[in-house]
Order: C-alpha cells, then sequence, then structure tokens
C-alpha cells in the first residue's frame, strides 16, 4: 500500500505547493474540502463534486457516529464504498461538536459524553473511541479528539481546554498506532493533531510544540474562525505555522471566506474544509469572480445575465440570474442546487489558481488582483 506523505512542489515565499500522496490518490495543495458531514456534500452527487475538481471531502465522526453507525458502515464496505466517493475521505473527529453542542454535552477527561439531538441517546466519545469510528470509516485522514472553546475566552479557560487537548491527542496517537498494527488502518492512512490555544500566541506555540514532539503524519490549526474575527484569525496563523514541521501538511480547520483562504494560504496553509460554498449556496447566495451576489435580492429579478461568465461550471454560465433569483425566492430544491454546484466549483477553481500562482511565482500580485476583484 501506498504509504502517506506530504511533497513539497514549490513555494512563493511562504505559500506553498504540494501534494498529499495517500493510498486512494494525490491530493492537490492547497486544497478545500467540500463537507459532506453525513456522507453527503449536501444537493450535490458525488461526481459533481469530483468534476468541480475536489480531491478529498470530509466526513463527521460524531454525526456518522449517530446515524447510520460507524460498525454499519464497516458492515456495508466502509465510507467509500458506501457514498460512492473513491477518493480520499478526512473524518473530523466531532471536537467542533463539542463546542457547538456543548447544551447536550458534558466535558471530562475521559472524553465528551453527548446527549445525541437524533433521540436523547447518551454516547460517550473518548479519543479512543473516535479513532476507532474513524477506522471503521476507513478515512484516509483522521484527526485526533480535541476541545474547540468558543471565542472571546478567558485565557486559563483556554489553556485548560489547550491543555486537555494535548492530551486527547497522545492518547488518539496511541490508539491509532494500535489500530495500525492490528491491521485496521494501513500505512496510506494518517492521523493529524490539532493545534488549540484560542488567539494567544504563547499557548498556540507550547501547542504546537508539544504535538510535532508526537511526530503525526500532519498538522491543523483549529478552534479558529469561532467568534475571532478575520484580522485576529490571521494573526493567530502568523503566530503558529512558523513552529509546524515543513515536511508535513497543514490544515486549517473550518475555513472560510475566499479572503480567508487567499490570506491563509499567503501564510502557508495547505487544507481547508468550509460549510460556506454549500451553506451560502442554498439561501441564495453565489461566489462569482466578481464577488458574491445574494440572488434573493430584487435587482436580479429582471436580469438576463449570466451569474457568472468567467465560471468553469456550466450553470453559472447558462442560467440567468433572473431565473436563479426566481427559483430561490419561489424555494425550489433546484435554486439550492445550482447554487451549491456553482459555488463548489468556484471553491476549487480559486484553490487550482491559486496553485498556478504558486507554481509561477507571482501569487502576491494575483492575490492582491483577486482580492479586488472580489470585494469591489
Amino acid at each position: 500500500m501506498t504509504e502517506f506523505h506530504y511533497r513539497l512542489l514549490g513555494a512563493d515565499g511562504t505559500a506553498r505547493r504540494g501534494e498529499i500522496v495517500t493510498a486512494r490518490g494525490i491530493i492537490r495543495t492547497p486544497a478545500f474540502m467540500p463537507v459532506g458531514t453525513v456522507a453527503t456534500v449536501k444537493a450535490l452527487y458525488p461526481e459533481q463534486v469530483s468534476e468541480a475538481g475536489a480531491d478529498i471531502l470530509l466526513g463527521n465522526t460524531y454525526h456518522l457516529m449517530l446515524r447510520p453507525g460507524a460498525e454499519r458502515v464497516a458492515r456495508l464496505g466502509g465510507l467509500h464504498k458506501f457514498m460512492r466517493w473513491e477518493k480520499p475521505i478526512l473524518t473530523d473527529s466531532g471536537g467542533f461538536q463539542v463546542m457547538s453542542l456543548a447544551r447536550i454535552r458534558k466535558i471530562s477527561e475521559e472524553g465528551a459524553l453527548f446527549q445525541s439531538h437524533l433521540d436523547g441517546s447518551r454516547h460517550m466519545l473518548t479519543p479512543e473511541r473516535a479513532i476507532e469510528i474513524q477506522c471503521l470509516l476507513g478515512s484516509d485522514i483522521q484527526m485526533q479528539l480535541d476541545e474547540c472553546i468558543q471565542l472571546p475566552a478567558e485565557t486559563r479557560e483556554v489553556q485548560r481546554a489547550m491543555e486537555l487537548s494535548l492530551r486527547w491527542a497522545e492518547r488518539s496517537r496511541r490508539t491509532f498506532e494500535a489500530q495500525r498494527a492490528e491491521g485496521r488502518a494501513g500505512p496510506g492512512q494518517a492521523l493529524f493533531g490539532i493545534v488549540q490555544g484560542g488567539t494567544d500566541a504563547e499557548l498556540r506555540r507550547r501547542s504546537a510544540e508539544e504535538l510535532v514532539a508526537m511526530d503525526l503524519e500532519g498538522y491543523a490549526v483549529g478552534g479558529l474562525a469561532v467568534g475571532e474575527g478575520h484580522d485576529l484569525m490571521l494573526k493567530t496563523l502568523d503566530a503558529t505555522l512558523p513552529f509546524l514541521p515543513k515536511e508535513k501538511p497543514r490544515y486549517l480547520m473550518g475555513v472560510g471566506t475566499p479572503l480567508d483562504l487567499i490570506e491563509s494560504v499567503r501564510r502557508g496553509v495547505d487544507m481547508f474544509d468550509c460549510v460556506l460554498p454549500t451553506r451560502n449556496g442554498r439561501h441564495g447566495l453565489a461566489y462569482t469572480w466578481a464577488g458574491a451576489v445574494n440572488l434573493r435580492n430584487a435587482q436580479h429579478a429582471d436580469d438576463a445575465a449570466p451569474l457568472d461568465p468567467e465560471s468553469s461550471c456550466p450553470a453559472a454560465r447558462d442560467y440567468s440570474r433572473a431565473y436563479l433569483h426566481h427559483l430561490i425566492r419561489s424555494g425550489e430544491y433546484l435554486g439550492a442546487m445550482i447554487l451549491s454546484w456553482v459555488n463548489t466549483v468556484f471553491y476549487q477553481d480559486l484553490m487550482a489558481a491559486m496553485r498556478a500562482a504558486i507554481s509561477e511565482g507571482r501569487f502576491d500580485a494575483w492575490a492582491e488582483e483577486t482580492k479586488a476583484r472580489l470585494t469591489t
């Protein structure tokens, strides 16, 4: 089996272009992962996601644990076969749900005890169980269980969560190695650690250094885009990324807008995920090379122009803004489907453009020109 590894193919300043090699294929970086929380990228066929240019998508441990259940997915051949996606899959460990479902969970040293939002049943998600679930699913990149907290927060609370996440990372590492030794995970699969520490530069440094000492296959920056704002997020990245190894992938979790992606790639981030392309699409917001377009607005009702003539997505070129406005205002499923498709393609085209700009040594100029276009 192909061993998991990262290849740096080129750089322009601190912006990087590379490849993540997995048993299920190569992930071109910088990469954006469409979010398929419950084994589906909402409103899209898997074939559309692949044809849009995505090399990898994201699933979620917590949600798949509840429904349909990791053991069931394993009996049915694993997550790739279950959802008909043959490319790599990264699974989030449930750490975000530790924050987003705070009212129905309790945190202890052991793990996170959840009351199911589906039927009220109780489930203990420990670092060990999170890895076991991800191995049952067959995910190519697995994430340690961590505690993600809402910002702003008091420093002592941020430090407590960061230190707990480090202890959980070590337990996750030991479990993943045991699963690999027992044949439940292969050399083409990987475990990533998650750097926490809020916006405190010293806590981020300590978290990064202790995770790097565990010699994991990749490292994520978690706990951002949770209330701190764009500028503080970038400042925190500046304080964190220098402590992560250049020879391994760097993943910024849950981010973000096109401007977030551009500035984060400029700083050396390789991987992203976010629900914005499909969630905003379902609510009538389209991403175009001339900026975001809210198709709910009445100004589009008589506009026969295409949504985005520069897009590589046929739907953006072929359907009028008037028709898309009609679909969204009428609550028709087709509107959500079309705009989710358009936005997914836009995000993949944006990543491809960044890879090309890095290869050609013109990333900064491209970034400033593109940011100006997107914010006019």
